[in-house]
């Protein structure tokens, strides 16, 4: 188990040292980002462009999550299409993408969800992070977008938080080397937990880190507000680079159209759509 927890803390330092921050070198996607502040929900099909019209109307959001891809995605998406990108944003809608790759290798046995593998970690972080990629550009997301990573919750315990870590490192290079924005969707008490260690352990002389540019933390507080409360201090991803997931699974309706939802609160960049 030392040997392990050694490990561990090793992989969260070399973590520190090999990518550039969203205010260094990560390319022209880190220096010109698209910001949005406000209100955001995310359900699990993108909606028709008619709902999309009347919840602009009539409800308090302005932004909105898809899922662009993954093999964990959950829902099809027979609707989300480079068209659908663009008639959404033209509506007035700002995009939140999001792709749900590989998950925590410490699910229970009988969960189906394809996971991380420990020994593979790297290769498949890297893998998946051009899979992003290529899913994004389909869709008419151009370099410049963040790409957000959803890794549901898990329980936290050296082995897996080795593997997660290592997972996230790879996907977000991987992101990055193409022009995006490397995201991240966590909850507060996982996923974010362990992103957050690993950015304390910064060494004092990294002037860059292989962690996400921007977080997405889940805490359902009904606390419409992106101040990081039990999930990130203040010093951490600052700067208009956080997104809190702060209500989950509820039904609104909004100029006759009901959906249900998971409530944001964005200060964070958008993606950019051609």
């Amino acid at each position: 188990m030392t040997t392990l927890r050694t490990a561990v803390v090793a992989a969260l330092l070399s973590l520190v040292c090999l990518a550039a921050t969203l205010n260094g070198a990560a390319g022209a996607a880190a220096r010109t980002p698209q910001i949005f502040t406000g209100q955001a929900f995310d359900t699990c099909a993108a909606p028709s462009l008619t709902s999309l019209r009347a919840w602009h109307t009539a409800s308090p959001y302005r932004a909105l999550g898809i899922y662009i891809g993954g093999n964990n995605r959950g829902c099809a998406q027979p609707l989300l299409t480079a068209s659908w990108t663009r008639s959404a944003t033209a509506i007035g809608w700002r995009l939140l993408p999001l792709y749900v790759g590989s998950q925590a290798p410490c699910l229970p046995a009988k969960s189906r969800t394809a996971r991380i593998s420990a020994a593979r970690a790297l290769a498949q972080g890297a893998s998946e992070g051009k899979d992003a990629v290529k899913d994004a550009s389909a869709l008419a997301l151009t370099p410049g977008s963040p790409l957000y990573l959803d890794m549901e919750s898990y329980d936290r315990g050296s082995s897996c938080t080795l593997a997660v870590l290592q997972y996230t490192a790879a996907w977000s290079r991987a992101v990055r080397a193409a022009g995006y924005l490397a995201g991240f969707y966590s909850s507060a008490d996982t996923g974010i937990a362990d992103i957050a260690s690993a950015a304390l352990k910064r060494s004092a002389r990294a002037a860059a880190t292989d962690l996400p540019d921007v977080l997405w933390y889940a805490r359902w507080d009904n606390r419409a507000s992106t101040d990081g409360y039990r999930a990130l201090s203040g010093s951490l991803w600052t700067g208009h680079r956080r997104v809190h997931q702060f209500v989950g699974n509820t039904r609104e309706t909004h100029g006759g159209v009901t959906m249900n939802i998971d409530r944001n609160a964005v200060d964070a960049p958008v993606a950019l759509v051609h």
